[in-house]
């Protein structure tokens, strides 16, 4: 139920919008008789309402917590940024003791944002419980650095850097800006809008059928020659040539529409 001066408070803004709406003023018998309805209605609503407020869930204690600490940190060390872990106590209570814990993620779960880790022990009285586990990623991230137009190409120079959670933000944000070469905007993005991959559209910088320079690259050794793009290809892409000897070969598009083979 709600704190005695947060009733005394909601009531005073509910008489207060009520008195305004009538008009000409009720005699003091007809008010009183509503104050009295209006406080009855409030207890009658509070005694429905859950809590305002719930307790925030304990964390996890014991010597269950850097065993799982450290698995989680094994399995999100591929992941971008600096990863923070924060585990949660079992609605049932604190983990018994087990000398010998065996950790496991439920089938399709995903070390991002809230997740549950399976813990079970084996020996003695064997147990199996869940410890939630909140995830967060903290790297960079694009942002529009002034408002984008449809059909605007893109350079690093219309972006601007931001640092927060990518588990709270869209997982197709641009982290890595060699995906912001050679990309034009599809859709107008406001000032300071996360920039993601599905907003952009590569431009080919190769035409299929066009003369091209192929450059290999080895350990001392860098050998250029000349070749016919076979398809069209972005900045970034994968694109096959066919030299003047008639070899088909595929290497990396550069900015600069030179084809880039690495041996």
């Amino acid at each position: 139920m709600p704190e005695p001066s947060t009733l005394l408070r909601i009531e005073k803004e509910c008489m207060e919008i009520f008195t305004r709406r009538l008009w000409p003023w009720p005699p003091a018998t007809a008010l009183a008789t509503t104050r009295a309805q209006l406080l009855a209605v409030m207890l009658l609503l509070a005694s429905f309402a859950p809590a305002a407020r719930s307790e925030a869930p304990a964390l996890l204690s014991g010597s269950a917590r850097p065993v799982i600490e450290q698995f989680l940190a094994t399995q999100t060390a591929g992941l971008p940024g600096k990863v923070h872990i924060t585990l949660y106590e079992p609605s049932s209570g604190p983990l018994p003791h087990c000398e010998a814990l065996e950790l496991f993620l439920p089938r399709g779960a995903r070390l991002w944002g809230r997740v549950s880790i399976g813990v079970r022990c084996a020996g003695g009285t064997p147990w199996t419980r869940y410890v939630q586990a909140s995830i967060a990623v903290v790297a960079r991230y694009y942002v529009a650095a002034r408002q984008l137009d449809a059909g605007e190409t893109l350079t690093l120079a219309d972006t601007a850097i931001q640092e927060g959670d990518l588990t709270s933000l869209p997982a197709s944000v641009i982290v890595d800006p060699a995906q912001l070469n050679g990309v034009t905007v599809l859709n107008r993005l406001a000032l300071g809008a996360p920039i993601r991959r599905e907003f952009l559209r590569a431009v080919s910088v190769v035409q299929q059928g066009q003369s091209i320079k192929l450059i290999t690259q080895g350990p001392g050794f860098v050998v250029s020659t000349e070749g016919k793009a076979m398809t069209s290809a972005a900045v970034g892409s994968v694109v096959q040539a066919k030299t003047q000897s008639g070899q088909l070969i595929s290497g990396v598009v550069r900015a600069d529409g030179v084809v880039e083979r690495t041996n």
